[in-house]
């Protein structure tokens, strides 16, 4: 295992161990997971409309945005976590639950891309774009590895990832930062997006 992957594992492994405990606790209330998923979009739409307004306070609307998507975004990586553990799961909760997770990652890179437009920053811009198609096509590659029972959950850009990255651009975009963490967050996914390809030809190539 590469100083990455493992790297990777053992901060997931910790963020798994934490999380436990809260879904311990939720799994005991009448709280179930499509509630979380919904919430978390819902959070995750208006944090998308606090970032679009960023020009009334940078500090107030950015950091305040950036809080609920970061909310918004842990919703939504629990709901499936609470299926699990309380025994709700069903196919459309996680038809339902994969649905939401692009679009509440569509609506935050959506708002930041208006942003970049509204500057005339058209680098940005088109990496915004770039960025919005790579974090799909992650998505993507991964559910189309899983239907031929392969494993599509390798690379460096998972939701997770992605999340961090964009809560840290929306904490220092006061200061110009918000295009560098697009630029990386755009990066990261198309280089997860050739890793899954490259994964599978690699599976599929196995006897």
């Amino acid at each position: 295992m590469s100083r990455a992957a493992a790297l990777k594992q053992g901060y997931t492994n910790e963020a798994r161990r934490l999380a436990a405990r809260w879904i311990g606790r939720l799994a005991r209330t009448r709280v179930s997971p499509n509630a979380l998923t919904a919430a978390g979009v819902l959070l995750c739409g208006a944090s998308a409309v606090l970032v679009y307004f960023e020009y009334r306070s940078e500090y107030v609307f950015f950091w305040v945005g950036g809080l609920v998507f970061v909310i918004g975004s842990i919703l939504d990586i629990l709901d499936g976590a609470l299926a699990r553990t309380s025994g709700k799961q069903t196919p459309f909760g996680g038809f339902l639950d994969s649905t939401t997770d692009r679009v509440s990652e569509g609506f935050m890179i959506g708002a930041i891309a208006l942003v970049f437009a509204r500057e005339g920053n058209e680098t940005a811009l088109a990496f915004a774009f770039a960025a919005l198609a790579g974090s799909f096509l992650v998505s993507y590659t991964r559910a189309r590895a899983e239907v031929l029972g392969l494993r599509g959950d390798v690379g460096v850009g998972s939701r997770a990832e992605r999340v961090v990255v964009i809560a840290v651009g929306l904490a220092f975009a006061p200061w110009g930062a918000l295009q560098w963490a697009i630029y990386a967050l755009a990066a990261t996914a198309w280089i997860t997006v050739v890793q899954r390809i490259l994964s599978v030809r690699a599976q599929l190539r196995q006897p």
